[in-house]
């Protein structure tokens, strides 16, 4: 049986954890302090685990069926049908998943193996995914982390917790709703009219980049940060009629293309020697999701719900 759009989805989520793992795996060698303590994951719906639950968005994803593959087969606030990718590493590199922010149980002990701030419609962009209603952006999940921070400070010697920080792992996932839920949505948005599509790569990467030396001043030492997949290829932009029958749309993935290019360029001068003992890892989430897309008997029984 073919598969429908939204289970391909879902599964192309997770079949692309091998090439982070990798990726992850990078980073972790890198490392002369051993393994790592702690994951910080900041991000979008891809990688929230429940944050969206607890603040007033309707974006959420705390119904039938997300969930039914997940321990108890019911939906934990994760926009998949089982683990994220996230849960997936966590689990290889002995760490255990971290909490959502927002959960006020969130504190004390259950803080020291990380704390996920990843939130659904969230974007780099502070506009983002407003018509959502509440979600955390980028800049709030880096003040959530700072708050983090706080609690931590009272848990640690100085000393402590910078050696503890440097060997933990933060995880960046963002960029897709600054496209679906912001420049693709002329009638909600102007950017698409402000800017042409390298002005608002520039835009994003500028505010992405603030953000992330912002994160490595207070600490952190250690980025996994993931590119944008292949967007005209989801059943949200297929849905537009934009393309052809069996086609992505491809004005979409075209324009993907600067910001991509540039987030690599990013990594790169981030490593380049000014932020000494850190380690930046781009995520080629793009060549992972395409080769899914083109090769998918590479990957078992999945099917590609563009052919």
């Amino acid at each position: 049986m073919k598969s429908t759009s939204i289970d391909v989805k879902i599964k192309m989520k997770g079949s692309s954890m091998m090439c982070f793992v990798v990726l992850l795996h990078l980073v972790y060698c890198s490392s002369v302090h051993g393994a790592p303590t702690a994951l910080w994951v900041f991000g979008d719906s891809l990688v929230d685990n429940g944050n969206n639950n607890f603040i007033n968005s309707i974006a959420k994803s705390n119904y039938f069926p997300y969930g039914i593959d997940f321990n108890n087969r019911r939906p934990t606030g994760r926009f998949s049908n089982g683990k994220t990718f996230v849960d997936i590493l966590g689990e290889w590199l002995g760490v255990s998943s971290p909490p959502p922010f927002a959960d006020p149980s969130t504190r004390g002990g259950r803080i020291l193996g990380g704390v996920n701030y990843a939130s659904a419609a969230a974007g780099i962009l502070d506009e983002t995914g407003q018509h959502y209603m509440d979600r955390f952006t980028l800049s709030q999940q880096v003040i959530n982390f700072e708050s983090t921070l706080s609690q931590l400070r009272t848990m640690m010697s100085p000393g402590d917790l910078n050696t503890y920080l440097s060997k933990s792992i933060a995880v960046m996932v963002f960029g897709s709703n600054d496209y679906i839920n912001n420049y693709l949505m002329p009638s909600l948005y102007t950017s698409s009219i402000n800017y042409n599509p390298q002005q608002f790569a520039n835009l994003l990467l500028n505010h992405y980049a603030r953000q992330l030396v912002a994160l490595y001043s207070v600490g952190l030492r250690k980025f996994l940060v993931a590119g944008i997949g292949p967007l005209g290829c989801i059943p949200n932009q297929l849905a537009t009629g934009q393309a052809p029958p069996g086609r992505c749309v491809d004005y979409v993935n075209q324009i993907l293309g600067s910001f991509n290019e540039g987030l690599r360029s990013l990594v790169t001068l981030m490593n380049n020697g000014s932020h000494p003992g850190a380690v930046f890892v781009y995520g080629n989430t793009y060549a992972v999701i395409g080769d899914i897309l083109n090769n998918p008997a590479r990957y078992g029984n999945i099917y590609s719900y563009i052919g």
